[in-house]
């Protein structure tokens, strides 16, 4: 289904299109292999939504296996390896009252000696519910001891990823410079994700939809849970970005992401330092001494097989020439 909407800008009088689309299928890899489900043109919105990470939808009912199914791909018009695609979250909601997460300690967040020694064994699922007229997710009193838990909901994708190069199929469990399982919190409602094309159609696939996530994602899940999501795009011809960049109304962020912690804040911080140079006028020493006086870095997950960095940069301190 989809919906013509006109508009102007610039002078240039454009049409753009609202899809309606209803997912068949999900997949578990990134991968140029698998067969575009809708073609959209740069200003073109979508309004579909996800299934949750064991492959359940907003009925309860499965739809695709887990870890981590996803929505797409994506093939937009005109994008071409080299290019940087854009995408504007624009709606991110629960579609269900429930959701779930594990509740111990993940092995790479906690000293190897508390976890032998001290620790408890025993993995247990712990189910959330979802109020969203109250806008928040809480845990039933007896799954655990101490004060009631209820949080605020903070819908994010904990996956966002065009298909990466070379026609590889990377698993959805995974984080890398094409984007994928980043688990980072702050990709909700607002936000812009840039991400590389590597391949034609830049093929965008989203999924892992999470009620809300601590930094760092340390018990190895989120709320999971089944959103509805709508976005739109655009594309940056010739815009080459090494690794996917993040912006919302208060910040300019990158996220690396590798096995090794230090190497992940590396990427992190050396893709924030070119978009100083090459979007915001500074030379090397000018970005550089801005970085070392202002730079903030969130740590968005320790648990996948690679973990994410996120450098970021307060708008408020950036004047562009």
């Amino acid at each position: 289904m989809k919906i013509m909407l006109f508009y102007a800008a610039a002078a240039a009088v454009c049409w753009a299109e609202t899809y309606h689309f209803e997912p068949q299928q999900f997949y578990n890899t990134f991968s140029a292999e698998h067969k575009p489900v809708l073609r959209i043109h740069p200003g073109d919105h979508v309004i579909t939504y996800t299934i949750d990470a064991g492959g359940f939808d907003s009925k309860g009912a499965q739809r695709g296996q887990g870890p981590n199914p996803e929505t797409g791909p994506f093939y937009i018009e005109g994008a071409e390896p080299g290019d940087t695609l854009a995408v504007h979250i624009l709606r991110l909601e629960t579609n269900r009252a429930s959701g779930f997460s594990a509740s111990l300690l993940a092995p790479y967040t906690a000293d190897p000696g508390f976890l032998r020694a001290e620790a408890l064994r025993e993995p247990k699922r712990a189910n959330w519910h979802i109020d969203k007229q109250k806008g928040v997710a809480y845990l039933d009193p007896a799954d655990f001891k101490g004060p009631r838990i209820e949080l605020p909901l903070r819908p994010m994708l904990g996956c966002v990823g065009t298909a990466p190069a070379n026609k590889a199929a990377i698993p959805s469990t995974y984080p890398d410079s094409f984007g994928g399982n980043m688990d980072y919190n702050g990709m909700g409602a607002g936000a812009t994700v840039m991400l590389p094309v590597y391949e034609p159609g830049a093929l965008f696939f989203l999924g892992d939809g999470h009620a809300r996530q601590g930094d760092g994602e340390v018990v190895g899940s989120a709320i999971e849970t089944s959103l509805d999501v709508e976005f739109s795009v655009d594309l940056i011809k010739g815009k080459k970005i090494n690794w996917p960049r993040l912006e919302n109304q208060d910040f300019i962020m990158v996220l690396g992401s590798s096995r090794a912690l230090n190497e992940a804040l590396q990427h992190a911080t050396t893709e924030l330092m070119r978009w100083l140079m090459d979007g915001y006028g500074f030379d090397e020493r000018g970005a550089s001494l801005l970085l070392g006086q202002a730079m903030e870095y969130d740590i968005s997950n320790v648990v996948d097989p690679e973990f994410t960095i996120v450098s970021k940069m307060r708008k408020s301190y950036l004047r562009r020439p």
